[in-house]
């Protein structure tokens, strides 16, 4: 695992020279936490967790690339919150198995709410000093190549925190599979 570990970062470092932090941002990573631990044990794992229908209908209204298999189950509703139950348990999983020091959980509406509060937990959670900077993130003209390049050259906004609610009946058979699956409640 050691060695796995060094080939990655070898990897990264041909592309981000120095020693600073990075993030590796990439969706699918919570289905390897217990790998990266393992690999990276002193890497440091936020999960930044939204109200799961609000986050199931931005997975389906982003367009990922169609030429890759692993993002199928984003080009339905059904099968979005399918996944999304799925990546629920598995959250849970290391919620449970991973120590508290390299696993965090944060929610999107607490970060929109209270931008810097939450900043200032999630800094302290990583060992990194307070810069006044950090809430004006979207004004560092670093690179940016995710498909949430537009939003972080914008501050922190509340605008989609509900959006779901604006669809009525017409997320219903989504809504219903969480439901079912236990990850958010009955609403009426």
């Amino acid at each position: 695992m050691a060695g796995l570990g060094a080939d990655y970062l070898a990897a990264i470092r041909s592309r981000v020279p120095g020693e600073g932090r990075f993030v590796d941002k990439l969706p699918l990573n919570v289905l390897y936490a217990g790998l990266i631990n393992a690999a990276l044990p002193g890497a440091r794992m936020i999960c930044l967790r939204r109200h799961p229908v609000d986050s199931c209908l931005a997975i389906f209204r982003q367009m990922f690339s169609t030429g890759f298999a692993y993002y199928d189950w984003t080009f339905g509703l059904e099968t979005t919150a399918r996944f999304y139950r799925a990546f629920d348990r598995r959250v849970a999983h290391w919620r449970e198995t991973l120590p508290a020091d390299r696993f965090i959980e944060i929610a999107y509406e607490d970060v929109v709410a209270d931008q810097e509060g939450q900043t200032r937990v999630l800094l302290a959670w990583l060992d990194l000093a307070w810069d006044d900077a950090v809430l004006a993130f979207h004004e560092n003209a670093a690179p940016v190549a995710t498909p949430s390049a537009v939003q972080v050259r914008r501050p922190v906004y509340d605008s989609s925190v509900g959006r779901w609610k604006q669809y009525g009946d017409r997320l219903g058979p989504m809504i219903d599979i969480l439901v079912a699956g236990g990850v958010v409640a009955k609403e009426g």
